[in-house]
């Protein structure tokens, strides 16, 4: 049986005092998880904070986006390879808020994943509806068009990779999936990789809509749910601890 996946996306936060803190803390109350557990940082503090994680730590190393390119002319960007030499194991890609405010497509995210899979990183794929796609009933056809594209050019190798399903209408905004709902999409995208690959079951999808310590025990006995992919909870010690305690 895997083991289920709980994901700190740190997003835009943190500085070198906090970080300091919060990892200090997470290690101080971790002890021997059940489940697997990773913080996504931001990549100016990925040497700091895989310092202070240390080896053998309960927690592996994240970042947060990866170049669609391996290298050359491409100012601000950070290659999978880059990725690799700080002992990243972890990248989220294609994260609503990149597809929002980058403008990356379902073709830019599948070439991300691409070139994190060529560097033995692990990408969390992230996928899901606006409310608007949501109340026109268009969810089912949404996530399934962004994962297939990430199919398509992956192929077999798609056994690799982690899905997120965040409802982008509950990121952030306290609103949150019920469990029946995110349970019913998780259920249409593992039928999805099932048909692409015989090793489907081995892929956790995480639900990533305000997963919380309040509410991570009853979406992670979901059938389908693998874990969660958690923002503002995860600059919380005893909030992501919780949610990894309900993960065990």
């Amino acid at each position: 049986m895997k083991k289920k996946l709980i994901a700190g996306n740190w997003k835009m936060n943190g500085n070198l005092a906090a970080n300091e803190a919060l990892v200090s803390t997470l290690l101080a109350g971790a002890g021997a998880p059940a489940c697997e557990a990773v913080l996504c940082v931001p990549s100016p503090y990925l040497a700091q904070v895989r310092g202070l994680l240390g080896a053998n730590s309960p927690f592996s190393l994240g970042a947060q986006d990866v170049s669609q390119h391996e290298n050359g002319a491409f100012t601000g960007d950070v290659s999978a390879t880059m990725l690799k030499d700080f002992g990243v194991r972890y990248v989220i890609v294609g994260h609503s808020e990149r597809r929002l405010h980058q403008a990356e497509s379902d073709t830019h995210v599948a070439i991300k994943v691409r070139r994190a899979l060529a560097e033995g990183i692990t990408p969390i794929v992230c996928v899901g509806e606006s409310l608007a796609e949501r109340e026109g009933g268009l969810t089912e056809l949404v996530v399934k068009r962004q994962l297939a594209a990430v199919i398509h050019l992956n192929g077999h190798c798609i056994s690799e990779i982690v899905v997120a399903y965040e409802p982008i209408w509950a990121i952030g905004t306290g609103k949150t999936a019920t469990p029946e709902q995110a349970q019913e999409v998780h259920a249409v995208l593992r039928g999805q990789l099932q048909a692409a690959s015989e090793h489907a079951d081995r892929i956790r999808i995480l639900y990533g809509g305000s997963m919380n310590a309040a509410n991570a025990a009853q979406l992670l006995s979901q059938p389908d749910i693998d874990g969660g992919l958690i923002g503002g909870a995860s600059l919380k010690a005893p909030d992501f601890l919780t949610i990894m305690g309900a993960a065990g």
